[in-house]
């Protein structure tokens, strides 16, 4: 009965430290989304790592100076996102996320929309989770 109940607690307390890390990782994403749509040279250099590959739907691929410059000169300009259909997977000190992105955007004065689905990659760090890597597919 007692190794029952100590198996029990056991996969309770790792329930609630998956969740708790889930948890984490939303919080990420959201930050990372707000700071998307009103950039910040600091709070972006602190969510993302420095060696971070960032891919657009038309192949483009940014470093994290490429991806900070364009968000923060407004060459790539959100004005709203909305993110659906997000999963979460954590295996050890990495996290897959993907989700719906559909977005306004005002790049280069030019406004319109875009509805791509998008594959985060985050890092747990001692600072938190940082975003490494980013892939969006246009939505057929």
């Amino acid at each position: 009965m007692i190794r029952k109940l100590l198996i029990f607690s056991c996969l309770l307390i790792s329930s609630n430290f998956c969740f708790a890390q889930k948890a984490e990782v939303e919080a990420a994403v959201t930050k990372l989304t707000k700071l998307m749509v009103t950039p910040d040279s600091s709070a972006l250099d602190k969510i993302v790592l420095n060696n971070l590959s960032y891919g657009h739907s038309s192949g483009k691929i940014q470093t994290k100076q490429e991806f900070l410059h364009s968000l923060l000169s407004g060459e790539s300009d959100f004005v709203d996102i909305n993110l659906t259909d997000q999963s979460v997977i954590i295996q050890n000190k990495t996290a897959l996320v993907r989700h719906t992105l559909n977005a306004k955007t005002n790049d280069k004065n030019v406004p319109g929309n875009v509805k791509l689905y998008i594959l985060l990659i985050w890092s747990k760090e001692k600072s938190g989770w940082k975003l490494i890597g980013r892939q969006a597919v246009k939505v057929p």
